[in-house]
């Protein structure tokens, strides 16, 4: 089926990634026959138009940045193509396609550290500018630490609409996938995500991010949840 016979409003929501499509259409390869492909796309473009049917209509379309690639639009794709080739996919290929996705541009900044105040500093104005993006929209509910010199940057969300519609239709057990992203972005910046919470595990996501040198890294371990969440332990009292 043609994208834009694909029957959903448009006028409050948007149509999936050209990347993202790609990825989905890559994988139904991987696992399906040619004669059956087209099927199982098909099959995966319906999903996502009946997943949109009763879907809130005020996350700004093709206005707000978090609806472009990668973002939620493209986490609601992904689902949909888990929901109909869930016998053929894995959890490491759903982690897979969301880091096609998303790290594309985080290799283009591989020149950022994050351990020089300059970079942090920088950093951190671009949290503040991404918190009135979600204060406009109140998709994602944002707050930014006040930086601190030579602390970690901390910002966190407590409500995230990928989080709500993977609540909303029992997708839970693939959020992981499409949540650690987060630490292997960072991570191109020389970077380092500490995290102890998700929306989908908790209250809030939070964010606690130092230099990959800082010792706050050593002091917070990572480790994979039961889930397949990457998380970190809390050794120490948790910044706030």
């Amino acid at each position: 089926m043609k994208d834009k016979k694909l029957l959903f409003d448009r006028k409050c929501h948007v149509l999936y990634s050209k990347p993202c499509k790609k990825e989905i259409r890559a994988k139904i390869a991987l696992h399906y026959p040619e004669a059956e492909r087209e099927t199982i796309w098909e099959k995966v473009q319906r999903q996502y138009a009946e997943f949109l049917s009763d879907w809130r209509t005020d996350l700004g379309g093709k206005k707000n940045f978090h609806n472009g690639v990668g973002g939620t639009y493209d986490c609601i794709a992904i689902m949909s193509y888990y929901v109909v080739c869930k016998a053929a996919t894995s959890f490491r290929e759903i982690e897979e396609m969301e880091e096609n996705l998303i790290l594309p541009t985080f290799r283009k900044l591989r020149f950022v550290d994050c351990n020089k105040p300059l970079w942090r500093k920088l950093m951190y104005r671009a949290f503040v500018r991404a918190k009135s993006g979600c204060d406009k929209w109140h998709d994602y509910e944002m707050a930014v630490a006040p930086y601190e010199n030579g602390k970690p940057i901390y910002y966190e969300f407590t409500s995230c609409p990928a989080a709500e519609f993977a609540i909303k239709h029992g997708l839970t057990d693939i959020m992981p996938a499409l949540c650690n992203v987060d630490f292997a972005s960072m991570e191109l910046l020389h970077a380092r995500l500490i995290r102890m919470n998700t929306c989908v595990n908790g209250c809030r996501c939070d964010y606690t991010i130092c230099g990959d040198q800082d010792p706050y890294v050593k002091e917070h371990p990572e480790y994979r949840d039961e889930a397949g969440f990457r998380r970190n332990k809390q050794q120490f009292t948790q910044r706030r």
